[in-house]
């Protein structure tokens, strides 16, 4: 398999994995009795600091999932597996569990700045792999 398509799986690996965490989070609150089952409204901030953080950081990695998926896919199935493209992928993958574990760590000043700065990674990233793609796929 290739570095792109691992770097892909192991993406989609942690927001499973972030995911988990907020759905036990869930269940043990509606288990013990602390919460109903139709208390955690969409979209608006509820529980705990922590839960919420880990809420964001599980949402932000589902957001940012297709994108890479559609570009680690283009780049495949286009015979781009190698070399810039492969370590921007790997980069991605590392900037999002840190953008992740930052999140969940902390809602100060310092970590939003640090959460903002591996989000800007991948960004940089994303349009990296993306005007790659784009002369690979033009002859340039």
């Amino acid at each position: 398999m290739s570095a792109p398509l691992v770097a892909l799986v192991w993406f989609a690996l942690w927001a499973v994995l972030l995911s988990f965490i907020v759905v036990f989070w869930r269940v043990r609150k509606v288990m013990t009795g602390k919460t109903a089952s139709n208390a955690f409204p969409s979209g608006q901030q509820h529980g705990s600091d922590a839960y919420w953080r880990a809420n964001r950081a599980q949402s932000n990695a589902l957001e940012n999932l297709p994108i890479f998926g559609a570009l680690v896919l283009a780049g495949v199935t286009s015979g781009v597996t190698t070399g810039v493209f492969a370590i921007l992928c790997v980069v991605v993958v590392i900037a999002r569990i840190v953008q992740s574990l930052v999140h969940l760590s902390s809602g100060s000043t310092m970590a939003v700045n640090f959460r903002f700065a591996a989000f800007l990674v991948q960004l940089i990233c994303f349009a990296w792999l993306g005007v790659y793609l784009i002369l690979h796929f033009y002859g340039a």
